[in-house]
């Protein structure tokens, strides 16, 4: 693979650290890791990408998407780390937006596009149940026909930023009668419907970004159900492809080892640089030889991406070894916070906080980050996948 720069390609890169030197993302930021100011600092934030026509690299043309090459995407992305820059939410943009354009009708395409390109519609996804997570063809919330509209009724759990959204974006049982995969539709569902109730689970890290969301006879317009009846499963496939990708957040990993490598660098045990010790540097080596064989992957996935092809099963491959770095990384951190790790105390006065400036990050990183080897698809599922897709066992 050839990884050299063209000089486009350079120019890009200039014009894309200029946009990130302008566009002062630090105040996006800084509103965004404020959970009351979340949802501002997101949307500000991406309104600004809208602006500049970026804020969807990997969509068509056609659709308002950005028509970069899989290079420009890469230089995006490192840059956007590099300059502490927030990630779009991936919902609308990395998900169901892909699904409306590639399998929705025109009427939903005009409806729908627009709306998660600038912003102004806030999209949530509805997938995982009380009683199917991993095994999602096990969902039991229903979608009974009735005249123009399904009346729906079940639950969703762990729907990320529920509380923020306009739009839930929904698997649901149309047909009991075959196999679990068929009789599941794929329906757009405005969450201002009466019988739609949103539930905070707050998580071990202390923050509230899942909920639990219960339909009690809401009315759904058919019109919303995007593609064929019971064809859901087919359209959810494709979404979760993307999912597993985004979820692998190499240039992230990235960051987040050169951080580790200036903490260990400064941190002394038994009078020494904690980087001179032979396991630590041992345990450190192997993370970045391995997130360096994922970033080469990631590469020939987006190249596949940008020819239209659907990742397939290499985004099983990005999400199991992407995770298990990530958790990888927040295990090393949080060693190296020692007992600070469990708990920074402040007492409300400057400079006055007990242990590591990065202790309490690193304590919460590393407990909602056990979650990743799990959410988008377990791990476990995605060897099954691999083994079944690449290796024909």
């Amino acid at each position: 693979m050839d990884a050299s720069l063209s000089s486009d390609d350079l120019k890009f890169r200039e014009e894309v650290r200029a946009f990130f030197h302008n566009a002062e993302p630090e105040k996006a930021q800084q509103l965004i890791n404020n959970p009351r100011t979340y949802k501002q600092g997101a949307v500000q934030w991406q309104k600004k990408l809208h602006e500049k026509g970026w804020v969807a690299p990997f969509w068509p043309t056609q659709y308002g998407g950005a028509g970069w090459t899989v290079t420009q995407s890469y230089i995006y992305e490192t840059e956007r780390v590099k300059a502490n820059a927030p990630d779009v939410v991936p919902f609308g943009l990395k998900m169901v937006g892909p699904v409306i354009y590639t399998y929705g009708n025109d009427d939903q395409k005009a409806r729908f596009l627009p709306g998660i390109l600038n912003s102004d519609d806030w999209w949530c996804q509805g997938y995982s149940e009380p009683g199917a997570g991993s095994d999602l063809a096990s969902l039991t919330t229903r979608a009974v026909s009735e005249g123009d509209d399904y009346i729906v009724n079940g639950s969703k759990i762990w729907t990320t930023y529920a509380q923020y959204a306009d739009w839930i974006f929904c698997l649901v049982r149309t047909d009991a009668s075959g196999k679990p995969q068929q009789g599941i539709s794929f329906l757009l569902i405005d969450m201002n419907t009466p019988g739609i109730t949103v539930s905070p689970i707050q998580s071990i890290n202390g923050v509230h970004s899942l909920n639990e969301v219960h339909f009690e006879n809401v009315h759904v317009p058919k019109a919303n159900r995007i593609g064929e009846e019971g064809q859901g499963w087919t359209y959810a496939k494709s979404l979760l492809a993307h999912e597993r990708t985004v979820i692998a957040r190499v240039a992230d990993s990235k960051k987040r080892l050169n951080t580790l490598r200036q903490i260990a660098s400064r941190e002394l045990q038994g009078g020494q640089p904690i980087i001179e010790d032979a396991s630590f540097r041992h345990r450190f080596t192997n993370i970045e030889v391995e997130l360096m064989a994922l970033e080469y992957m990631e590469l020939r996935v987006l190249a596949a991406m940008a020819r239209n092809e659907s990742p397939g099963a290499e985004s099983s491959l990005l999400k199991i070894k992407g995770t298990e770095i990530q958790q990888a990384l927040h295990e090393l951190t949080i060693e190296l916070a020692g007992i600070y790790g469990g708990v920074v105390l402040d007492v409300g006065e400057p400079g006055s906080s007990v242990g590591h400036d990065f202790g309490d990050s690193a304590r919460k990183d590393f407990m909602y980050g056990r979650a990743s080897t799990i959410f988008g698809g377990s791990n476990e599922i995605q060897k099954n996948i691999i083994a079944k897709r690449v290796l024909g066992l």
